[in-house]
């Protein structure tokens, strides 16, 4: 059995939604990508699942109104901040 945060599948999930629409012009390298997901991440709370009954029902919980809210806003807001403050330029990495 394999333990992990189902919050760090949908928080992927709805960056990837962000980096898909035409407004979004910020950098979707790796560093950056990773930069997102972590700030993100550390803005909600854990949803840890062992089996694929408790994906299920952590996908239920993500689907109410309010965590919607909170998972869109702790991704637009991880995503403007890593937009205005890229760190892959520390480390001369491409922009992708």
């Amino acid at each position: 059995m394999i333990l992990y945060n189902m919050m760090e599948k949908l928080v992927l999930e709805e960056l990837e939604k962000v980096f898909n629409k035409e407004e979004y012009n910020g950098c979707t390298c790796e560093r950056c990508k990773a930069d997102m997901m972590a700030l993100a991440l550390n803005k909600l709370p854990a949803k840890y699942v062992v089996t694929e009954q408790g994906e299920i029902i952590s996908k239920i919980v993500a689907t109410l109104p309010q965590n919607q809210v909170d998972l869109l806003s702790a991704v637009v807001e991880a995503s403007e901040l890593v937009k205005r403050r890229p760190r892959h330029l520390e480390n001369n990495e491409n922009i992708g």
